[in-house]
């Protein structure tokens, strides 16, 4: 009777977990952490060297679009690896959907937004048959260092496990 009682009662702690983990963010955070994504258009370049991209090298491009309901994000602009990531409002939350060199179009929602940092989890999208074992991009976090600097982390996921990480750090260009 005990281990039943005490089970239960972990149960609901998890389902309650749960619950808050999958709420999309506040839609007063929401609507804010859109504006300030709307503000980062122009070219963004790396920060730094990494495996991607040298120091300097183009990374990003925003682009408010739709009488200012949608943000484009071009990554790696005019390259092979090109992919769009178009950020909008849906009702109280913040969306994005990654149209991915993978053949893809995961859509992950914001799940929590503080301070500076936005993160987003996988909340459906195209081409994916099965997220628990299909090849896709399943969270990312954009950190708005400031007007001018950006990081962020992409995590790619198969058979529920990460099998790429991809930050980025760049700057505005000037």
């Amino acid at each position: 009777m005990k281990t039943t009682r005490i089970t239960l009662t972990t149960l609901a702690v998890l389902v309650a977990w749960a619950a808050l983990v999958t709420q999309p963010a506040p839609a007063a955070d929401a609507a804010d952490a859109f504006d300030r994504l709307k503000a980062l258009e122009g070219d963004w370049v790396a920060a730094t060297d990494g495996p991607m991209t040298k120091k300097g090298d183009l990374v990003s491009r925003y682009r408010v679009t739709a009488a200012g309901t949608a943000v484009i994000e071009t990554n790696y602009p005019g390259t092979d690896h090109e992919m769009v990531t178009v950020y909008y409002s849906e009702g109280d939350s913040l969306v994005l959907e990654h149209f991915c060199m993978e053949g893809n179009q995961p859509r992950m929602r914001a799940r929590s937004i503080e301070g500076s940092t936005i993160r987003f989890a996988y909340d459906g999208g195209g081409n994916i048959d099965d997220p628990r074992t299909d090849r896709h991009m399943h969270s990312a976090w954009v950190e708005l260092v400031g007007p001018d600097e950006l990081r962020s982390e992409w995590t790619e996921l198969e058979n529920g496990e990460p099998v790429l990480v991809v930050p980025s750090h760049v700057v505005r260009k000037h």
